[in-house]
């Protein structure tokens, strides 16, 4: 069976393979992890579809293949041993290819590559999310390189926890003059925003909505919530449960532009842009959010994001996207411009809620109080539609927040 190279987005056209896990004459399972790979979408661990013997490797580690390339080969159980491929590339001029790792004496007895020698994404970001050096970690891979497995073990004998949430944990420190290298992620991500921003004219439209409502739900339910869930209950469930019923009424945004015309999507699907630790960004996405309870979105965000930062999202997760929300609330911005997410034609930006003096309009008249307060900021494809379609999806997105009843939403 052919191995090839998936579709982990819908404008992501190539891959880089950073991993393999098996070599030419070994058994594989199925679902075992047999490769890494990664694009400006994600970065993750791509699977075996069957079981059998690695019989070839047609792409060495950190080489670039279009999508629907040939990988490897897996010759399944009970078949014959295939022809040979003069265009594969056998696991001998693939190691010869990689200089030999530099070893040391572990406790264990095994090889362990020098703390810097070719980590995985995932493993990179583990390690640098419990703030380990690398050098402390046994690896129990092929060649001694350090595996994922090898730094939770190392995480559970020393006790180990991250200091913060990986969204507002600091940068890795740099030197004043130094240049840094883009990783795969961080360039990719750079040439599609450029090409966005080049061929969209972007118009950002800004609302602010009232999140009281959305505020009194949260304290009633959110320590029993945390007690339950094992997670805090944030305002991106509530955010996404009311741009999913404004798009049911403006379905112009929930489109992607194809040559001259619009196509409407069936589905709404909502795309979270998840901060890889400053590293770069990915793009899980919940499907058919408008058949969800608020309960099943606050928890497939969390288990998304959280999938995310581990390098767990599976392919299909990081497909049929058809709006995006990002969310940079945490930090307490003000007002962000985004960069739509192509093919889409709109993107929100949910930033900071902040109590702020409101007056209140009623038949005995105008008084002030004191409310948490929202601002929406989304950019759109002025191709696509135009400000009073965008300002009218906003009012209604904000009229859901500000009169639904979140309370009741919570307990479905």
């Amino acid at each position: 069976m052919n191995i090839i190279m998936p579709q982990l987005g819908e404008t992501v056209t190539e891959g880089v393979v950073t991993k393999w896990y098996k070599k030419v004459g070994d058994a594989i399972k199925a679902d075992e992890t047999l490769f890494d790979v990664e694009t400006d979408k994600v970065s993750t661990e791509i699977p075996s579809p069957v079981a059998g013997i690695v019989a070839e490797i047609v792409v060495g580690e950190g080489v670039t293949a279009k999508v629907g390339a040939t990988l490897a080969v897996i010759r399944e159980s009970g078949e014959g041993k295939p022809a040979a491929n003069p265009a594969a590339v056998s696991a001998a001029p693939l190691a010869a290819s990689v200089a030999a790792p530099v070893v040391s004496n572990a406790p264990s007895g095994r090889p362990r590559v020098n703390a810097a020698d070719r980590l995985s994404p995932v493993v990179r970001r583990l390690v640098a999310e419990h703030s380990l050096n690398p050098s402390d970690i046994t690896g129990t891979g092929r060649d001694g390189r350090i595996t994922r497995e090898d730094v939770k073990d190392y995480i559970a004998s020393r006790g180990s926890r991250p200091a913060t949430s990986p969204a507002v944990s600091a940068p890795a420190p740099v030197q004043p003059g130094q240049t840094i290298a883009f990783n795969g992620i961080r360039k990719r991500v750079a040439e599609n925003t450029a090409k966005s921003w080049q061929t969209a004219p972007h118009v950002l439209q800004v609302a602010e909505a009232d999140f009281l409502r959305v505020d009194q739900a949260r304290k009633r339910h959110g320590a029993a919530w945390k007690a339950r869930e094992g997670f805090s209950l944030t305002y991106l469930p509530f955010i996404v449960r009311a741009v999913s019923i404004a798009l049911g009424k403006f379905p112009k945004l929930n489109a992607s532009l194809q040559g001259d015309g619009l196509v409407l999507h069936r589905r709404i699907n909502i795309g979270i842009a998840v901060d890889l630790n400053f590293d770069g960004l990915v793009v899980p996405v919940l499907k058919d959010v408008p058949a969800k309870s608020l309960p099943q979105i606050a928890r497939e965000i969390n288990d998304l994001a959280q999938r995310a930062r581990a390098g767990k999202l599976r392919p299909d997760e990081m497909t049929e996207g058809t709006y995006t929300i990002t969310n940079n609330g945490a930090f307490g911005t003000v007002i962000t411009a985004p960069i739509i997410n192509q093919p889409q034609v709109a993107i929100l930006s949910a930033d900071g809620i902040r109590k702020k003096p409101v007056v209140i309009e009623s038949d005995g008249g105008d008084s002030i109080a004191i409310r948490p307060v929202g601002v929406l900021a989304q950019s759109f494809d002025h191709r696509a539609v135009d400000g009073s379609y965008s300002a009218a999806f906003l009012a209604e997105v904000r009229n859901a927040i500000e009169t639904r009843n979140w309370d009741q939403a919570m307990e479905a």
